[in-house]
């Protein structure tokens, strides 16, 4: 399917179908070759929330200096949100080089490869909701109305990592030192990001500059339906703008490099 077939009739179906059929591949491939399958979605943030759990109430003592309680759902309605950004994005830098033969042979737009990420991480993130749902009842937190920004904060998400897939899966293609750097700024970018701590716990001037992350507001939309004090709508509408300016940008270089990048793999 070249570009000039893209608006043609059923082509959004198609489209749909192969990116259904590839995001169920990436699971079955994930799941079927572990014993234990479909647990990993569920033990990989419950190991990680453990963790940051213990030290920061219990070795850190932070005594309710930073987030909410119960302290451990704060946590956790931002961790599993970050899993799926993070897994996310270092996939993206793999995108094409990983099925390179099947990138130069298929007659799909090759924004299939970017967006089939995206989609099977995101079922992965709505797998690990049991581990959400477990510990906010045996915490006793209590469920608002807030719950309703949910799947707005899911959309969001999903508009900012199709745009950034579009941007990074191309450049790494042709400059391979992105696959390090990208991880470097992920790893930095934890801990520049409210998952640990709310956007109100930064002091100035970094409680200003954390209003520019896209993920401050994504994230605060999680929170909201169990923390409504942690709603603020300066960063929400920051990363709604930024998020989809990005997926623009993103489409705008993906459509610029497509053509560069076919001929390097």
């Amino acid at each position: 399917m070249s570009h000039a077939t893209v608006g043609a009739p059923g082509t959004p179906r198609r489209y749909l179908h192969s990116l259904w059929l590839l995001s169920a591949r990436d699971l079955r491939v994930r799941y079927a070759t572990s014993f234990l399958g479909y647990l990993w979605s569920v033990l990989d943030p419950l190991v990680m929330s453990a963790i940051y759990w213990f030290v920061f109430t219990q070795v850190f003592n932070r005594g309710g200096r930073i987030g909410e309680e119960p302290y451990i759902v704060f946590l956790i309605v931002a961790l599993l949100p970050w899993v799926w950004f993070n897994t996310s994005v270092s996939d993206f830098t793999r995108a094409f080089r990983k099925d390179s033969r099947l990138v130069r042979s298929t007659a799909i737009p090759r924004s299939i490869w970017v967006n089939r990420i995206v989609l099977s991480k995101g079922i992965e993130f709505l797998f690990s909701m049991p581990v959400l749902v477990l510990f906010a009842v045996f915490a006793g937190a209590q469920v608002g109305w807030g719950l309703l920004w949910f799947p707005v904060a899911i959309l969001l998400q999903t508009v900012l990592l199709v745009g950034l897939g579009l941007l990074i899966a191309p450049l790494c293609v042709l400059y391979s030192d992105l696959e390090r750097t990208t991880a470097l700024i992920l790893r930095a970018l934890f801990y520049a990001s409210p998952v640990i701590y709310g956007l109100s716990d930064l002091p100035a001037p970094f409680d200003v500059l954390g209003i520019f992350n896209p993920l401050a507001g994504i994230f605060t939309l999680y929170r909201v339906g169990f923390f409504p004090e942690q709603w603020e709508t300066t960063p929400i509408v920051v990363s709604a703008v930024l998020s989809f300016a990005i997926l623009a940008l993103g489409v705008f270089v993906f459509r610029r490099l497509e053509r560069v990048v076919l001929k390097e793999l």
